[in-house]
């Protein structure tokens, strides 16, 4: 799959699944705008990575869930495109609160949750819609927890938002030929999930998946630049759960 001459902007790129993608978006051929939050140097490392190999990009900062989050990701973002638009936008960063069960979560962290999670995507896709040409791509990055139970519920709440904003907006760009679709990772090791570490936790997981163990993040990078390619073009509003077959029965025969 080619990207070259394309341009991407992936948010909360300096670890885990949007590093990945950063990486394979580079690697494919496009000059990839790596976006973070805080971590500086993450955000310094995955660029250095990107252009030791071979390809192009370029950090940019802002703090979602901050009042000036989507100013701020813009200004950096045209100041980094010199003149370019942007093909491709991944929808990537978010967070998440393991004291988020039913009991526990109070206003401050729901508003939290909400403002990087749903409200940042929205607003960030609606400013930079003018610099994506008609065939352009969106992709964003939802959850496993649509679909399966689990305690946290705003954070899963904020990811069944971001599918229904997958198919509205696919709707509406449509009769511009951009692709938007969402890709549903399952259990994949990142920093969100460092319980994985634990052999016990791992193999827990493993016991549950079709193909034998929990996801990696270039797993789901994968799948996402499947969905900015051209391969793609065919395929709008759609989630794709990309999860090794998780709970599709018992493995033991």
């Amino acid at each position: 799959m080619s990207l070259n001459g394309k341009t991407a902007l992936v948010t909360g790129a300096s670890r885990g699944i949007g590093r990945a993608v950063a990486e394979r978006l580079a690697a494919d051929g496009a000059r990839v705008a790596v976006h973070y939050s805080t971590n500086e140097a993450a955000a310094k490392e995955t660029v250095e990575a990107i252009v030791a190999a071979g390809g192009q990009a370029f950090a940019v900062q802002a703090e979602f869930g901050t009042d000036s989050a989507v100013d701020a990701l813009y200004d950096g973002l045209v100041a980094g495109l010199d003149g370019a638009g942007l093909d491709i936008l991944v929808n990537n960063a978010a967070v998440v609160d393991y004291a988020d069960g039913i009991e526990d979560v109070g206003p401050e962290q729901f508003d939290r949750l909400v403002a990087v999670n749903v409200k940042t995507p929205l607003f960030l896709t609606q400013r930079v819609l003018p610099l994506i040409p008609d065939g352009g791509r969106i992709v964003n990055v939802s959850s496993g927890v649509t679909w399966f139970a689990q305690p946290e519920i705003t954070y899963a709440m904020t990811k069944g938002a971001l599918n229904v904003f997958t198919r509205s907006l696919a709707r509406t760009l449509g009769p511009r030929g951009i692709t938007v679709n969402a890709v549903s990772p399952g259990i994949t090791e990142t920093d969100m999930n460092g319980w994985l570490q634990d052999p016990a936790a791992a193999a827990r997981v493993a016991g549950m998946v079709a193909l034998g163990r929990h996801g990696q993040s270039g797993d789901i990078a994968d799948v996402i630049t499947f969905f900015a390619s051209d391969e793609a073009r065919w395929v709008t509003g759609q989630v794709l759960e990309a999860n090794g077959g998780l709970w599709l029965g018992p493995n033991e025969r």
